[in-house]
C-alpha cells in the first residue's frame, strides 16, 4: 500500500493532503486551496516530515498564484503570501529550499510553477529509493552478520513524511525486501505520537514485524543489546554533520555510541544545509505548552507548571556514524562531514 502512497498530491486547483492527525484510525484527505489553509495544515502537522513539507511548500507557490488571480493580488502580495508558507515551520530546511526553487519560476506562470513543483516531488521519490539502497548496502557490509537485522527508528520517516517511499523507513523497507530484517523498534515519538500512529501504520501495511515503544525505553533497548543499529531521518543537517531531528533523537545517538552500534541519519541532499555551519545555528521550533501539560485536552500537570516543548533536538556530528543520501554514504563521525562529497 505505501509503495503507491502519496501524502501530498496536486489535485488540479489545490492540494490533497492525507490528514496525518487522523491516522491510524481514519484515512482522511484534506483539500487545501488557499495560503491560510496550507499554513494551518503545516503548523498542525496535517502534513509533516521535512521532505513532505518541502513538496507541499513547492505546490504552495501555485496555491498562492491561483488565490492571487481569484482575489486580485499583485506580484508583491503573492510573494508576501508565499513567505508566510516559507515561515510556517522554521527547522525543516526542505520547506525553504523547495519553495524558493519553485518561486524562481513564478514570473513564468502557473504551468512553469506546477512543472517545477512536480519535479521537486518526483526527485524526492527517486532520491528516497536510492538512499534506501545505499543505506541497506552500508549496514549489511558494516555489521557483517548473516542474520536478519534489528533496527530502531524514531518518529515517522516513511511515505507519509516524504514525497514517497521514505528516508530512514526507506532503508528499513529495503532491508525487508531483501529478507534481511528481523524486527523494528519504533519509538512512539512526541509531540503527536508520530511513531505509534504513523510509522506503525506504515509497517503494518508492509507486513514488517515491529514493536512500538515509549521514547524513554529506547536507550535501554539499545544498551540491552536488542538493537543492531538505529536509523533516523533529519529535518536539517549542518555542514559539520550536526543533525536536527525530532526531539528525543540525541538520546538515541548517545546510547548507540555507548553500545558501539551504528547511528545512521538517512535524508536526501535537500535536507543538507551547507550555509549552516553547525547545530548551534539551527533554529529549534518551540511548540505550544499544552502539548506537554495536557493530554486529550485535559490538564495533567499542576496549574502552576510551565511547559518546555522543543519539537527538535540537535545530534552532534561526532555521534553520527553515517549520513546516507541519494549520492552515497558519509561516515561523519570518522571525519567525513557533509561539506565534502560522499565517497
Amino acid at each position: 500500500m505505501t509503495r503507491e502512497l502519496r501524502a501530498v498530491e496536486w489535485a488540479g486547483d489545490g492540494l490533497a493532503l492525507i490528514d496525518q492527525t487522523a491516522l491510524p484510525h481514519r484515512t482522511e484527505v484534506l483539500r487545501v486551496d488557499d495560503v491560510e489553509g496550507l499554513v494551518d495544515a503545516v503548523k498542525r502537522l496535517v502534513v509533516r516530515g521535512a521532505p513532505a513539507i518541502g513538496a507541499a511548500g513547492a505546490y504552495g507557490v501555485a496555491i498562492a498564484l491561483l488565490q492571487g488571480e481569484r482575489e486580485g493580488w499583485d506580484r508583491t502580495r503573492v510573494r508576501e503570501e508565499v513567505a508566510r508558507i516559507r515561515a510556517a515551520r522554521p527547522t525543516a530546511v526542505n520547506l525553504a529550499v523547495s519553495l524558493d526553487r519553485v518561486l524562481a519560476r513564478l514570473d513564468e506562470g502557473l504551468s512553469a510553477v506546477l512543472a517545477e513543483a512536480a519535479a521537486v516531488q518526483r526527485e524526492d521519490v527517486e532520491a528516497n529509493h536510492a538512499l534506501g539502497a545505499h543505506g541497506a548496502d552500508w549496514l549489511l557490509k558494516r555489521l557483517g552478520v548473516d542474520r536478519p537485522l534489528r533496527i530502531l527508528t524514531h518518529c515517522n520517516t516513511g511515505a507519509l513524511a516524504t514525497a514517497g517511499w521514505g528516508t530512514a523507513l526507506g532503508v528499513i523497507r529495503e532491508l525487508h525486501a531483501r529478507g534481511r530484517l528481523e524486527t523494528v523498534y519504533a519509538d512512539e515519538t512526541r509531540p503527536l505520537l508520530q511513531g505509534s500512529r504513523l510509522t506503525a501504520w506504515e509497517l503494518v501495511q508492509e507486513g514488517i514485524p515491529h514493536y512500538v515503544q515509549a521514547d524513554g525505553a529506547a536507550a535501554g533497548t539499545i544498551l540491552r543489546g536488542e538493537v543492531d543499529a538505529a536509523v533516523v531521518g533529519a529535518d536539517r543537517i549542518a555542514a559539520n554533520g550536526d543533525t536536527a531531528n525530532k526531539v528525543g533523537t540525541v538520546g538515541i545517538a548517545l546510547a548507540c555510541a555507548h553500545a558501539g552500534i551504528p547511528f545512521i541519519v538517512a535524508a536526501p541532499t535537500t535536507t543538507v544545509d551547507l550555509a549552516t555551519a553547525g547545530g548551534e545555528e539551527i533554529p529549534i521550533e518551540l511548540r505550544g505548552e499544552e502539548e506537554v501539560l495536557e493530554w486529550g485536552g485535559v490538564r495533567t500537570a499542576p496549574a502552576g507548571s510551565r511547559g518546555h516543548n522543543p519539537a527538535f533536538d540537535v545530534t552532534p556530528g561526532s555521534l553520527v556514524t553515517a549520513l546516507v543520501t541519494e549520492r552515497g554514504v558519509l561516515e561523519v563521525s570518522a571525519g567525513a562531514p557533509p561539506a565534502q562529497p560522499p565517497a
